[in-house]
């Protein structure tokens, strides 16, 4: 498995630097992939990348100053479901 990369890092913060009320939430580790951190802005629009671990995604999103959840405590936000669809009927 490819570990976090400082390019994940950068990614991560150019999107959120993009976009407004952004919510950061922690995916993680699966015997395929490494943890990840999902940005999800406030129209639902999303981003996903590879972090080292839990503390990593804590202090990335304490620096951004923006909210941290467990996907597995609280799961995915409406919002970003409502987009994906929204963006299906889009492409038709």
């Amino acid at each position: 498995m490819r570990s976090a990369s400082k390019g994940d890092t950068a990614h991560l913060d150019e999107w959120a630097s993009t976009r407004r009320g952004v919510e950061a939430f922690v995916e993680p580790r699966t015997h395929v992939t490494e943890a990840t951190v999902l940005l999800v802005a406030h129209d639902g629009e999303w981003t996903r990348r590879r972090i080292a671990n839990f503390e990593a995604a804590a202090d990335f999103a304490r620096k951004r100053k923006m909210p941290l959840y467990e996907v597995e405590r609280v799961g995915y936000p409406k919002r970003m479901r409502e987009y994906q669809e929204r963006q299906k009927r889009e492409r038709g």
